[in-house]
């Protein structure tokens, strides 16, 4: 069968067709799509986990108990998944594991541009790189049979394009998955890391990285083409695909699918071939720096941009120099990212404006947005679940130096539950005073709407326990009268809460709750009703200040699109003129 499927939804099949039977992640873009197309699959498991960290045990102990294991995360979800990470190479499988992380270069919706490759030789870890849909399926079923034979994990690394390029997969429709069940060991003594066994371990992992290595010399995933010995460009990933664009079959190349252990006898051949050599990478000279290791003289970052993704006409530039383009560049208007219209997060981020004296550390998810204009209500953000560790030492600052500012950490339901929760706890523990507003959008909206503890149900749509943030809280040591929940599209009340929470001289919690609006049912939308602007509005442009995408200035005016209000009511509430009305 033929079919037009997207990276990801190719790696889905591939995993599927190599008998991996549990899945365990955390939705992160450009990773997310894998998990939701292999849980349509029948007889498979598959879990959002509550963070990257528990997602790979969760995969590594399917592994050692013999049923073949997949995690995926965005690419800084390794940080998060470090620790099992580095020593699932010591550990070792029984039945083949997969790590996937799809990294983002250009940075399209990360807070960084790290290359996860290095993590790769770090880790001491097979890494495998595909460079279309169908080399993401057949790498998987691949990856699975390298990770049985050198008892390691694989890493498997994407990057946005090629998770999210669409192109053709031939595939079985009617293929089993294959692959046998490993038969558990008890009280195998090698899975014990303790120190003992961690050394003899380390020189077992370095003898199997020469096997590999000897594998990735010999392996068709890493292809020489050669077609002349001017030029032989040494590519990866989308870059090769790239490079292809632009000199077809004018140069010669070395295509590695396999780049950790770095082939190194078929890149000397390679390079006894070929008179000059160029090595196109997006990121890191990862390759560039393996080749110059071995001796081989190339060129890399010299001309490759080291920032930012590549692309054919970025190449063709800096290899040939010419300003040649395939197509005419078209001007189109700047689009930033604004929060939907009618999000609960504007009433509660109206209110916290209005408060001259705080400082607010933020945190990763949509309300992440209540940084940029026209909202402005946040001042830092880091990385996931770090706005309640951040808020905390912002306020112990002012030990020493004295702000006469409050400090507030926002975090959302997903978040607090990925890695906002020790951070609070830390605060309870320490007794310092900061206000913890915790976003319950009963979603993970920035990803896609997946489910989360929070929601009550699970991947695969079954009715799951409903955890309740306002019991966390309780049970991490808030006290019950430094809590409130409110519903923050009623501005006054929310104001009222903020007014409290600052007042408080211990660690104080506000959930914020309101459900996102992509999951409310249509029939609920429409039966609110819509607003518009009084032909008196003196344009004092406070609503336009709140950041809701349906709120507009045509013709020097202020309208409100009502193809696009919510009919959420939060405008009515800060015009200071009475001059929005309900329709």
């Amino acid at each position: 069968m033929i079919a037009l499927m997207m990276g990801n939804e190719a790696i889905a099949r591939g995993a599927y067709e190599a008998n991996c039977k549990i899945i365990s992640s955390y939705p992160g873009t450009p990773s997310t799509e894998i998990v939701e197309s292999i849980s349509m699959y029948e007889g498979i498991y598959a879990e959002w986990a509550p963070n990257e960290k528990v997602a790979l045990e969760v995969a590594a102990g399917a592994s050692i108990a013999g049923v073949r294991s997949l995690t995926t995360m965005k690419h800084v979800g390794l940080n998060v998944a470090a620790d099992p990470f580095f020593n699932m190479t010591y550990e070792g499988v029984n039945a083949g594991m997969v790590i996937i992380t799809a990294d983002d270069p250009g940075i399209h919706s990360s807070q960084n541009e790290q290359d996860n490759r290095i993590y790769a030789s770090h880790a001491k870890m097979p890494l495998l790189e595909p460079t279309n849909s169908q080399e993401c399926k057949d790498m998987m079923v691949e990856a699975y049979e390298i990770s049985e034979r050198f008892n390691t994990p694989v890493m498997f690394r994407t990057t946005t394009r090629v998770s999210h390029s669409k192109s053709i997969v031939s595939f079985d429709e009617d293929a089993e998955a294959e692959g046998e069940y490993k038969e558990y060991r008890k009280n195998k003594l090698n899975r014990l890391l303790l120190p003992t066994i961690s050394r003899k371990r380390h020189l077992e992992i370095e003898d199997n990285l020469l096997d590999i290595q000897t594998y990735s010399n010999q392996s068709s995933l890493n292809a020489i083409e050669y077609h002349s010995p001017d030029i032989g460009i040494v590519a990866n990933g989308i870059s090769y695909q790239y490079a292809k664009e632009v000199f077809g079959d004018t140069v010669s190349y070395l295509k590695l699918g396999m780049s950790y252990p770095f082939p190194d006898k078929k890149a000397k051949e390679f390079a006894s071939r070929v008179k000059r050599i160029i090595v196109v990478e997006e990121g890191e000279p990862f390759i560039e720096n393996a080749l110059k290791t071995l001796g081989v003289d190339c060129i890399g970052k010299d001309i490759i941009p080291l920032c930012g993704e590549l692309n054919p006409e970025i190449i063709r530039k800096a290899i040939t120099r010419e300003e040649i383009s395939t197509y005419e560049p078209v001007s189109v208007p700047a689009r930033p990212p604004r929060l939907c219209a009618g999000c609960a997060y504007l009433g509660l981020y109206s209110a916290v404006k209005s408060q001259r004296d705080v400082i607010s550390a933020g945190d990763i998810g949509c309300y992440t947005l209540g940084g940029t204009e026209p909202i402005k209500a946040l001042d830092t953000v880091l990385c996931m679940g770090a706005s309640i560790s951040m808020a905390t030492g912002m306020q112990r600052t002012q030990d020493f130096k004295p702000m006469g500012k409050k400090v507030f950490a926002f975090i959302g339901d997903s978040t607090f539950f990925h890695s906002g929760m020790t951070g609070l706890l830390n605060a309870v523990y320490n007794k310092t005073p900061i206000v913890v507003c915790i976003l319950d959008n009963r979603s993970t909206s920035m990803t896609g709407n997946q489910e989360n503890p929070g929601t009550g149900k699970t991947l695969q749509g079954d009715m799951s326990n409903f955890i309740r943030i306002e019991d966390i809280v309780l049970a991490l040591g808030i006290k019950p009268d430094n809590l409130i929940i409110v519903d923050p599209t009623n501005v006054s009340e929310t104001r009222q809460s903020i007014e409290l929470a600052k007042a408080s001289t211990e660690p104080f919690v506000i959930i914020s709750r309101h459900p996102c609006e992509l999951i409310k049912p249509q029939t609920e939308i429409d039966s609110k009703a819509k607003y518009y602007i009084t032909e008196d509005c003196v344009s004092c442009m406070k609503c336009t200040r709140l950041g809701c995408s349906a709120i507009k200035i045509v013709d020097k005016k202020v309208v409100i699109d009502r193809q696009e209000c919510r009919g959420c009511s939060i405008c009515p509430q800060v015009c200071p003129y009475n001059c929005i009305k309900e329709a």
